[in-house]
């Protein structure tokens, strides 16, 4: 039967393959778009990340807010601070050395990054675990930064 002399409401092999790959298309458009909102990478999450971009904090970084034995993120400035033990508080960048990407959590003593797996030392900013493709030798530590505590107000510099 030709395509002219087919039956009215009969749709064409033709119509139905090109109908499925367009449904192909837009769902893979549509998982493409979802890399965790920030534009990021997408890779997988090492299992320690408790989010993929931490709050901006404004204001005052009170000692309060840091828990002994973590710490936290302040994204905006580009700083994490940990409180090792108990009144001992510690900054350093909250940017990966291995390649840019934004440190996201601290658990289980080590400030963590989410695009390649390295986590580094609350007390020092030394590296725990080197990111895919580098060992603790060659990925750098995280730069410090200084610390000052103004009675319950961290400043840091």
């Amino acid at each position: 039967m030709s395509e002219t002399s087919k039956p009215s409401g009969v749709t064409s092999r033709r119509a139905i393959v090109g109908g499925i790959c367009g449904i192909g298309v837009a769902v893979g458009l549509t998982a493409c778009g979802s890399s965790g909102g920030n534009g990021g990478p997408s890779s997988p999450n090492p299992g320690n990340v408790t989010s993929p971009n931490p709050p901006v904090d404004t204001g005052p970084i009170k000692t309060s807010d840091i828990p002994v034995g973590g710490g936290k993120i302040y994204a905006g400035d580009d700083t994490v601070v940990t409180q090792p033990t108990q009144g001992d508080f510690k900054a350093f960048s909250a940017t990966c050395t291995h390649e840019g990407c934004l440190l996201t959590a601290v658990r289980n003593g080590t400030i963590n990054c989410p695009c390649h797996g390295s986590r580094y030392s609350i007390e020092d900013g030394s590296v725990k675990h080197a990111a895919t493709g580098l060992t603790i030798a060659t990925q750098d530590p995280l730069p410090a930064k200084a610390v000052t505590v103004k009675g319950d107000i961290i400043e840091v510099t």
